[in-house]
């Protein structure tokens, strides 16, 4: 927050406790003039009537410049302002109104607490040039204010049955002694209208103050006390001014039988499950800042256990609670890095807006929580040197890429969005990992006819493990089919390149951000996103090769914009998962009507509309599936955004399957947007790159998240983040993480267009703790590179395995905002002796659709270099597709 905003917060606790707390700011003072104004003195209001009574308005962000304006603007000689807040305008004083002492006047402004604002029944007055024009119906500043000699009036009859005047009572310095209701205000008010009013509402107790206004509850709230006599209640009723309807800051009270009062407000203690222990009174807004970041407020009805309970509902483990009704979650650490330190416990004096026997902090004050449960809500592990992981640097880069893909031949794919590059970029390069030292050698030049802009990524299931993308930023580009063929091998360059002819194949409707996934049928299904640029959504769906119309969607035009690459997955029941924005659901495979809504997933503890894709833009991949493959598969999504554009810091998981699936939060140790994760062969994920706040596009995120976590599923919920190394380079939007077959993950891009980060075309490696183990690293041969559904493959080790022995598939990635699209993580079934080994495929198509899979052998948890096998064949017959000049499809 701003300094602003902390004035207001404490400009608000002078209204609350007529008492400026000068450790929070500077001591206010009266200006002597206000533009053409000069300051004319305190005074009081009026009697049954407001000293200055022609023009009026009330805000938050009050300050004796705002009112001047108005005033001025409406023509006035006067401007005054009472209550820190509320301006009034006027040409002379209302009857009544008289001189009070300037001190009376020590309220600092709501909108500049170094200025005073009046007080309770006093105005900070100004008169237009510094002259004071005669008023007709006031005394002369200096007077004194009318006095009775019965101030509290004759004693009230003609009340409700069982009701009575209780004299007396202070409202206002911990907050309304009745909050509960106030009704509108009424200019013939007597004790016996609000009385009977009250009443009738079913309430006990009524009060009456400032000569027309009435307000009811059951008990007395805020520490209200009776006043030792009746002399600050002198505000006649606007319906019998020989009555007292209370006074500036005082209630005259009427109850049936003696009132209800709630005990003594003090911090809460007890009550709270042994969960939450009290820390005492802390700073809040030092250096301009929050000292917990997230900011909730439940306005009326907070209490300390609704802040703690929502605070550990998303994994924080610090809570504090400010101003009766602002509550701020967080870390522990936080509060340390804040410099937070401890005040006296008086200083935390206002009332919980739903709990008035309870502190809520104060102005810039936390009354502050630690999470003291038996079990922690989060820990994380922090792993030292190698263990670690360790980012290098690659190869030289060419590029700016927005989507990576390594091909069958173990080279790896480079799109960019044409402009991102040199003025001669082609917009497509390949890079051989066999040829790193020679940097001619390592880059071959292809070349695209359309922008690939925002376009979808996919490794197709035919025998040449074709690359496929579709769609893309504006005109021919986004209904573009592209498709490569790879070829070459290592040391030696291929001679293929991108093939494309929008008069021969193109979508059916022009899509820019959409997805794409290999059906079980081996068709390729087309997702959503928006006909250009910024532009109208594209709420269907449609099929590749072309099978019939595009099916329109409803819950993708209802959520656009915050849907666009929406999670995609084939599930082992037979459905589609599909996750967007904060919503997800399950589609028929055949008819892609839906079959199973699920519940939103959780966004950010002040946000429920927090969501994973672009452009809130998070990462999603599948947890892996385990032979005999009996467990509900599970989906896993980390990061993202509020609509307030704050990262997110949390992960979020299912079982879209399961009888009654919901989802589980875990917290990741920083915020992160714009993340990628890459899935790795011990059944772990990387997850890397992203800032630290806003949300994905050009120049709408800013401090880079450098910081690599890994996610480990074995281990228990909560438990299950490590944190890794940090890269020195931003990976901001257009970042990339893509598994390698030698098991460590690349790392690239980054196109922020921010006028701070560089287009990034620098390629690093993240190198996983696995391969620094002193174990030795297995080696395997395995010959049948083309399995059938429930195959058992022969496998022949380099030597006798030293431990646990693993075979994992990966599903082959394509890498781009976040989508890891096709990724997917089994471990089948596997069984040696000695060095000769056999491994069991995935039984069914559901489990593990067709298409390419990288091959692990792991040895007691470290991985051989992987191979690229095929499981399921080519059922679509892709290999055929398309037919017509310009393309080369490969055959069956």
């Amino acid at each position: 927050m701003t300094a602003t905003r902390a004035s207001i917060v404490v400009s608000s606790l002078c209204i609350l406790s007529s008492v400026c707390l000068s450790s929070a700011q500077d001591t206010p003072s009266q200006p002597t003039a206000v533009a053409n104004y000069i300051w004319y003195g305190c005074q009081t209001e009026a009697t049954s009537t407001r000293a200055l009574s022609l023009y009026t308005y009330a805000d938050d962000a009050m300050s004796l410049e705002s009112c001047q304006v108005f005033c001025s603007g409406k023509g006035t000689s006067y401007f005054g302002l009472e209550y820190a807040r509320e301006c009034y305008c006027g040409n002379d004083f209302g009857t009544g109104s008289v001189s009070a002492p300037a001190t009376d006047c020590s309220m600092a402004c709501s909108g500049n607490a170094s200025e005073y604002c009046g007080a309770g029944n006093r105005l900070s007055v100004y008169v237009k040039n510094g002259t004071a024009l005669p008023s007709s119906t006031s005394s002369e500043p200096g007077g004194t204010a009318p006095t009775s000699s019965d101030p509290a009036g004759p004693t009230a009859t003609g009340f409700p049955e069982g009701w009575s005047n209780q004299g007396c009572w202070q409202d206002g310095p911990n907050g309304r002694i009745l909050p509960t209701y106030q009704a509108p205000d009424d200019a013939q008010l007597t004790l016996q209208k609000c009385a009977e009013l009250c009443d009738s509402n079913g309430y006990t107790i009524s009060g009456s103050e400032y000569y027309t206004q009435c307000f009811c509850d059951n008990s007395i709230h805020n520490g209200g006390v009776a006043d030792k006599d009746n002399t600050n209640c002198n505000s006649p009723c606007g319906g019998d001014n020989t009555q007292m309807c209370g006074g500036p800051g005082y209630l005259t009270v009427v109850s049936r039988g003696t009132p209800a009062v709630d005990q003594a407000p003090a911090p809460q203690t007890d009550g709270l499950n042994g969960t939450w222990t009290y820390q005492g009174c802390y700073e809040d807004n030092l250096n301009n800042s929050r000292t917990l970041f997230w900011q909730l407020t439940f306005p009326g009805t907070m209490t300390p256990t609704q802040c703690l309970w929502q605070c550990s509902q998303f994994g924080y483990a610090a809570a504090g609670l400010e101003y009766g009704d602002e509550c701020y979650c967080g870390d522990p650490i936080d509060v340390t890095t804040a410099g937070s330190t401890k005040q006296d416990d008086s200083e935390c004096n206002v009332v919980c807006a739903g709990n008035s026997s309870a502190y809520c902090g104060g102005g810039s004050r936390l009354s502050l929580y630690y999470w003291t449960g038996e079990t922690p809500l989060y820990v994380f592990k922090y792993p030292q040197g190698n263990n670690a992981g360790t980012y290098s640097n690659l190869v030289g880069g060419v590029v700016t890429p927005l989507m990576t893909m390594q091909s069958i031949t173990g080279k790896v794919t480079f799109l960019e969005k044409w402009g991102t590059g040199a003025a001669n970029s082609t917009g497509a390069y390949e890079l051989d990992l066999s040829q790193l030292g020679d940097f001619d050698a390592a880059w071959r030049t292809m070349h695209v006819k359309t922008d690939i802009f925002c376009s979808a990524g996919l490794i197709l299931p035919d025998k040449a493990a074709r690359q496929l993308t579709v769609g893309g930023w504006s005109l021919d580009s986004t209904y573009g089919i592209r498709l490569y063929t790879p070829d070459g091998s290592n040391g030696v360059k291929g001679t293929n390149d991108w093939e494309e002819d929008v008069t021969t194949l193109k979508l059916q409707k022009g899509r820019w951000y959409p997805s794409a996934m290999v059906m079980t049928n081996g068709s390729i299904l087309v997702v959503g996103g928006e006909i250009g640029s910024n532009d109208k959504p594209e709420p269907t769906l449609e099929l590749l090769p072309y099978v019939g119309p595009a099916l329109y969607m409803d819950w993708l035009e209802r959520t656009d914009p915050n849907n666009l690459y929406p999670f995609l997955a084939v599930l082992p029941g037979g459905g589609i998962f599909v996750a967007y924005w904060n919503e997800a659901r399950i589609l028929d495979e055949a008819t892609f009507a839906t079959t199973k809504t699920l519940p939103n997933m959780p966004g950010a503890v002040n946000d429920a509309l927090g969501g994973r894709t672009y452009p809130l833009e998070g990462a999603s991949v599948l947890l892996p599936q385990m032979a005999p493959y009996t467990d509900p598969l599970g989906v896993l999504m980390c990061g993202g955004s509020s609509t307030a554009h704050s990262a997110l810091d949390n992960c979020v998981s299912i079982y879209p399957e399961a009888e009654n699936p919901t989802w589980t939060l875990e917290r990741m140790p920083s915020k992160r947007v714009m993340s990628c994760m890459a899935p790795l062969p011990d059944g772990t994920y990387l997850i890397a790159n992203g800032a630290h706040e806003g949300i994905a596009g050009f120049g709408l995120a800013d401090d880079p998240n450098y910081n690599a976590l890994l996610y480990d599923p074995f281990q228990p919920v909560g438990s299950r983040v490590s944190v890794m190394a940090n890269t020195t380079v931003a990976r901001l939007y257009h970042s990339e993480a893509i598994t390698l077959l030698d098991g460590r993950v690349l790392i690239t891009g980054s196109d922020p267009e921010d006028g701070k980060h560089p287009q990034e075309i620098r390629v690093e490696v993240f190198t996983p703790p696995y391969l620094y183990s002193t174990k030795p690293r297995p080696s395997f041969t395995v010959e049948n590179k083309d399995w059938g559904y429930g195959d058992s493959v022969t496998f022949t080790l380099g030597a006798a395995p030293a431990g646990k022995l693993q075979v994992s598939l990966l599903g082959a990635v394509s890498s781009t905002h976040g989508n890891s699209m096709g990724a997917r993580t089994l471990f089948p079934a596997v069984s040696c002796t000695g060095t000769s080994c056999t491994v069991v495929a995935p039984p069914r198509v559901h489990i593990a659709p067709p298409g390419w899979y990288q091959m692990f052998v792991l040895d007691d948890g470290i991985p051989a270099v992987g191979v690229f096998v095929r499981i399921g064949g080519d059922p679509g017959e892709l290999g055929n597709w398309p037919q017509g000049s310009g393309f080369t499809p490969p055959g069956m």
